[in-house]
């Protein structure tokens, strides 16, 4: 302080006695009224010095063309970023490769082996009815449509399809998609915008995590099927929000979470929805054919009238054991996304056996109800079956036909979660002929819901199968997971 003091008086002085040289010519000078002193004068030309420093051009140094050899030394050290991320060691990218159709058995290696990693919950794969209707389509209408459906894509089956699955429902309307994963994913996009806000679960699978970031919405997770959380959420983002009010707002849900096996609770979700005045989208790929008296689904397996939930999608590669997906709602719902999904839009129409499969099947499924309780039979036996594995415990409702078994005391890393699970299905499938398989996250997937082993089971399915693969799950399970038991 003491030493910038001489400083500042210093330049006071200075400034003083230009002031003053200034002050002397210009004492009595007066301008438009404006009396001109030294110290307008310097601030004058202060301005003028400011605005040219400012409009000079920066000095460059001229540049030095680089030398052959400078050349060749840069390109030489350069090393372009890998396309992909390096595999990981221990990673496992290899999976078995089926010989024949993903049926109850099936053939891997030359070796028949008993199949529970398909989702072939009616034991449709292989039906003769459903193969004759394939075939009858492909001699009319051939392989595939080559074009959207609105650019000459649309044949008079997808039509039929589409019908039959309204009527089946009990819908207005519903519209059919060439592929069963891009449907939820284009749905979502299609009605949710930047600026709506979405609460979803946070166990919901890849599909709809995409749909969600592509739809460019504030999203919002709650505890995964935990209706308390739900409602805290809900809760928050609308008291006293004025602005909440005049915005789209959403809630999706699976129905039986394809990463838990666990059933979503539809009547108390309806029930937070009018009261916090939330739209509903349900996906229901691991539901549709499953749930309810008749298979269709969540709604009837709660008793929840359908025209409650406002969207339900759900994919048609598990029960219907064909492939693509639709979206069921009102008929403002589907003529929507006729213009505005891109799923819809932009990719060539279902080939046209494909959507005569998904005909048979729903018909299958009318006639043959009785399916369905040979389906819940496996899945009670084989939930008694598998208490008491060594290590793992099931997770899963007893219901859902993705029977989730979890471990019981994890190692604290996922990668070593996996690497256990894998080496347990790797083992059932080299020893005991059991085709299973371990859960895996994708490096897009941002689920953190546990990982587990999942059995997917069939109508199809004998009791001599599901004997066979609990006893093979107890006795591998037991040995590799002896030190955390």
């Amino acid at each position: 302080m003491d030493m910038a003091l001489p400083v500042v008086n210093a330049t006071a002085a200075m400034l003083a006695s230009v002031s003053a040289a200034f002050n002397a010519p210009f004492a009595r000078a007066v301008v438009f009224g404006v009396h001109i002193d030294g110290h307008l004068v310097v601030e004058g030309l202060l301005i003028a010095v400011i605005v040219f420093q400012l409009s000079r051009k920066s000095y460059k140094p001229p540049k030095k063309p680089l030398s052959e050899k400078e050349i060749d030394e840069l390109c030489d050290e350069w090393e372009p970023e890998p396309l992909c991320p390096p595999i990981k060691d221990g990673a496992r990218i290899d999976t078995p490769m089926l010989e024949s159709a993903a049926a109850p058995h099936t053939t891997i290696d030359g070796k028949e082996v008993i199949n529970f990693a398909s989702a072939n919950y009616l034991g449709l794969i292989g039906n003769e009815k459903i193969i004759d209707s394939c075939v009858g389509s492909l001699e009319k209408y051939g392989v595939g449509s080559c074009g959207p459906r609105g650019f000459y894509g649309t044949i008079d089956v997808h039509l039929d399809c589409e019908a039959k699955i309204a009527k089946f429902l009990g819908t207005p309307d519903s519209i059919l998609y060439s592929y069963g994963i891009s449907t939820i994913f284009s749905v979502i996009p299609a009605f949710c915008k930047k600026g709506d806000i979405i609460v979803a679960d946070e166990g919901v699978h890849w599909a709809v995590q995409n749909g969600l970031h592509l739809s460019r919405s504030t999203v919002v997770y709650f505890k995964h099927n935990d209706m308390a959380s739900l409602a805290n959420t809900l809760e928050k983002l609308t008291r006293g929000n004025k602005r909440a009010e005049k915005i789209r707002r959403y809630i999706v849900v699976e129905s039986i979470y394809q990463n838990s096996g666990q059933i979503a609770p539809l009547d108390e979700i309806v029930r937070l929805k009018e009261k916090y005045r939330f739209r509903v989208i349900l996906e229901e790929s691991h539901s549709f054919g499953v749930l309810g008296q008749s298979g269709r689904g969540l709604a009837e397996h709660y008793g929840v009238p359908i025209d409650k939930i406002d969207i339900i999608t759900a994919g048609m590669g598990n029960a219907l054991a064909t492939d693509g997906g639709f979206c069921t709602g009102s008929v403002r719902v589907v003529d929507h996304q006729r213009l505005s999904s891109s799923g819809y839009v932009f990719s060539a129409s279902l080939p046209p056996y494909l959507a005569s499969a998904a005909v048979s099947a729903v018909s299958y499924l009318e006639e043959n109800p009785s399916v369905l309780a040979d389906l819940r039979s496996n899945i009670s036996f084989l939930h008694k079956e598998l208490s008491g594995t060594p290590g793992l415990e099931i997770s899963s409702h007893v219901l859902s036909p993705i029977i989730f078994l979890k471990l019981k005391k994890s190692t604290g890393s996922l990668n070593a979660d996996i690497d256990l699970l894998e080496t347990i299905a790797e083992r059932v499938l080299k020893e005991d002929s059991v085709f299973i398989v371990a859960s895996k996250r994708s490096t897009l997937d941002r689920c953190k819901l546990p990982v587990g082993i999942r059995l997917f089971m069939s109508a199809g399915h004998t009791n001599s199968d599901i004997s066979k693969v609990s006893s093979s799950l107890k006795r591998v399970s037991a040995s590799v997971l002896s030190d955390y038991i």
